[in-house]
Formats: C-alpha cells, sequence, structure tokens
C-alpha cells in the first residue's frame, strides 16, 4: 500500500479526530490527560512522522480500550513542525508547538519531535514549562548533554527523554563498521547543515579517523538546493571508496538519485535519516540499491516480543510498523507506566509528577526493560545496520521488504 504525504496527512487528522471524539466521550468521572505528539507532517519527512504517529497512536489506544489507567482517559493531540516554507522540519514552527502545549495546563507530557533541529529549538522552552518529551527519533546528543545544561536544560531537570540512542553512538559505530566489516580506507562525508545531520556526520568522521580511515573531504549542502552534481563530480575525482550522509531526505533524496548516477560502485552510507520510507517512494530503486544506514535503536519489527505490536499496526493502519513506530509505541508506554505509577499511588497527575515518574521510571515495554540515566538518556546504546536490497517480489514501498537487516553495529 503506497501512502502519499496528502494521504498520510489525512489519516493522521482522521486519528486526532478519533482521538478527541473518545476523549469526549469518555466516562464523566475520568480525568482526560493531554499528550502532545509533535512531528513533522508537512514536507520532506511526512511518511515517516506518520508512522512514528501510529506508533504512538496504538498505544494510547490500546491503553484507553483496556482502561489500563483506572479512571484516566489519555487524548494525544498533534502538532505539524513541518512547513511548506522549510519543506521539511522547521525549527521555528517546532518552538511555537512547544509553547502551546505548555501553555495548555491539560497537558502532561509530549511525544517527539522527530528531528533534533526541532528539538533543540523546543528543548529550552519545555524545560521552563516542566513538560517532558519523549523522542523516538531525535539523536542530537547535545540536547541531554550535561556541557549544554544551561542551554536545553535551564530549568535544572531532565525534561528530553529518548527510546532511542544519540549520534554519539550512532555515529561513530557505524565508523566501525565501515573501517572493520566493509574495509573502507578512504569516505568524503556530507551533511544537510541540519542539527541532527551535522552532528551524525561530525561523529562519524571523529570515529572514522580515529579507526585509520581517510576524511578526503566534507561539505555542508543546502536542503533546499536543487543540484548536488557540482559536489558530488569533485568527490569523484578524489576517488573515495566510501561516501557518507549525515542528514534527514529532504538533501537525502538528491544526494541519492545524483550519487547514484555520478558516483557508482562506492560503498554509501547514512544514519536513521536514510532509513526512510521516502528512500523508496522518493527515491526508489535502482538509485537506493546498496545504501546502508543506521538506527538508534535495536531492529525489533521481526522480533517475536513485537509479533502483536505489528499485527495490531497492520490491522489498524493499513501498512506495515517500523521500528520508530515501535519506539513511539514505547515512548507512549512510558507515558502510560508513569501516570499509572501516580494513579495508584494516589498522587496528582500533572506535567510535574509525570516528569519525575519518568525519571525515576524502571517498566517494560515493547524495547524491553527501559529506564533513562539522569539526564534522560536511554541506557540502552544499541545501534542497528540495515542495507537497501530491492525485494521485487515484496511490497516496495515496505522497508521490511526493501531491506536487509545486517546486525548490531560494532560499538565504539
Amino acid at each position: 500500500m503506497l501512502i502519499t504525504r496528502r494521504a498520510a496527512g489525512k489519516l493522521a487528522g482522521t486519528a486526532a479526530a478519533l482521538a478527541l471524539l473518545r476523549a469526549e466521550g469518555a466516562r464523566a468521572a475520568d480525568q482526560v490527560v493531554k499528550v502532545g505528539i509533535n512531528l513533522p507532517f508537512t514536507g520532506a519527512d511526512a511518511e515517516d512522522a506518520i508512522r512514528i504517529f501510529d506508533g504512538a497512536v496504538l498505544a494510547f489506544d490500546e491503553a484507553n480500550e483496556t482502561h489500563a489507567v483506572p479512571g484516566i482517559t489519555f487524548q494525544y493531540d498533534k502538532y505539524d513542525d513541518g512547513t511548506a516554507t522549510a519543506g521539511q522540519y522547521d525549527p521555528a514552527q517546532a518552538a511555537t508547538n512547544a509553547r502551546k502545549m505548555v501553555s495548555d495546563p491539560a497537558t502532561i507530557a509530549a511525544i517527539g519531535p522527530e528531528m533534533s533541529g526541532s528539538g533543540k529549538a523546543m528543548a529550552p522552552i519545555l524545560s521552563q514549562g516542566d513538560l517532558a518529551t519523549v523522542t523516538p527519533s531525535s539523536t542530537n546528543p547535545d540536547i541531554t548533554n550535561p556541557k549544554f545544561a544551561a542551554q536545553y536544560m535551564p530549568a535544572g531537570k531532565a525534561i528530553y527523554f529518548r527510546t532511542v540512542t544519540t549520534d554519539a553512538f550512532q555515529g561513530p559505530n557505524m565508523a566501525n563498521y565501515v573501517a572493520e566489516t566493509l574495509k573502507a580506507k578512504s569516505v568524503y562525508v556530507l551533511d544537510d547543515s541540519g542539527a541532527y545531520g551535522v552532528g551524525i556526520a561530525d561523529s562519524f568522521q571523529g570515529q572514522a579517523e580515529k579507526k585509520g580511515v581517510k576524511i578526503l573531504g566534507r561539505d555542508r549542502l543546502d536542503p533546499k538546493a536543487a543540484d548536488y552534481s557540482a559536489v558530488l563530480t569533485k568527490i569523484k575525482a578524489l576517488a573515495p571508496e566510501a561516501l557518507y550522509y549525515g542528514g534527514v531526505m529532504q538533501a537525502g533524496v538528491k544526494v541519492v538519485k545524483q550519487s547514484y548516477d555520478i558516483l557508482p560502485g562506492i560503498i554509501k552510507a547514512g544514519g536513521d535519516g536514510v532509513y526512510s520510507n521516502e528512500m523508496l517512494t522518493a527515491v526508489g530503486f535502482p538509485a537506493a540499491e546498496g545504501w546502508y544506514a543506521s538506527i538508534a535503536s535495536p531492529h525489533l519489527t521481526a522480533d517475536p516480543a513485537a509479533k502483536a505490536f505489528m499485527a495490531a499496526y497492520q490491522k489498524k493502519f493499513g501498512f506495515a510498523g517500523t521500528d520508530y513506530a515501535i519506539t513511539a509505541y514505547a515512548g507512549a508506554q512510558v507515558i502510560i507506566a508513569a501516570v499509572k505509577g501516580l494513579k495508584a499511588a494516589g498522587k496528582p497527575i500533572d506535567r510535574h509528577t509525570v516528569r519525575d515518574a519518568i525519571q525515576a521510571l524502571h517498566t517494560q515495554t515493547l524495547l524491553g526493560p527501559t529506564s533513562f540515566d539522569q539526564y534522560g538518556d536511554l541506557t540502552d546504546k544499541t545501534v542497528s545496520i540495515f542495507q537497501f536490497k530491492q525485494d521485487a517480489k515484496g511490497k516496495p514501498d515496505d522497508l521490511i521488504d526493501q531491506t536487509v537487516y545486517i546486525g548490531v553495529a560494532p560499538s565504539a
């Protein structure tokens, strides 16, 4: 089933409307608690955003249907931090969304953002409002690094929790794979100028150099530019054994398409910004063939523990779940568990108590045992690697069918 951005937006809107109706129809005695879900439903990464959104939606709907927390109804409010002007996520819009969440006293937590550029814009606002968010895919390590606490945690408490690890592990572990397993001796590095892209490219490059891989050059791309042929032709003249791209799909679509023609036959790799449905729907094969991509979590879509989730997700939304749909589901499970613990203890349920409960939480989610360090980072540091391989018999827009799981990346 091919999900276009327009159709994805309609699905998201329908889901949010149904959630509101469920909340409005809750028993009069129920306390309705709101969770904001902030993702880029407009622009280059909209297809991935809808899959992440649906992962969180499934968890909250299940909690409401089963009365997982007696006397509590969860309502999820959709916030779009993508704009047509940016063509992808827009930090200014993300900041606006964060202010809206903080200004609503019924909002007790959030899911998102998807992108680290949005996270850097949202974190200071959420900190001042003492509103916790659980991101299923934002990996820039600065946001939870105590060295930058004055910037991203100005109120002093962790509010930015993750159900993925950070690029302090994702970039270096992919560099280990490129050096140790693929045996590349030289690489050229590109990034898309965004917080995520620059950060993961920096961490990849630093570890590649430590592993003895020669860095032949580094360029920063304008994601709105239409043509990267000049820089790719320059790279071709240097004859690198590998190309690494740090960034998301606004620039990534063009990098992948144009490098297919200009840089055939070399190793091509990227971070989780490349492990995207846009690689299938906006790039397609043969250009996507052979690209390696990492994700900042264990690979669980084929795991027996996720079988029920995958079946329920397919039934409810009509297409397959992804690993980051799973991390979103786990993020919602974290919030639900925090609320459940507060309710059982007879404590008030508001953003302040929920933040404290998430910080102290040790719970079982679809990811397995889940807890966070004092800065909000997930204690599990697994990075997984995939390669795009066309399967003509599989669904053309399904990452499960059109990629091969290579394994856990070598740790730095």
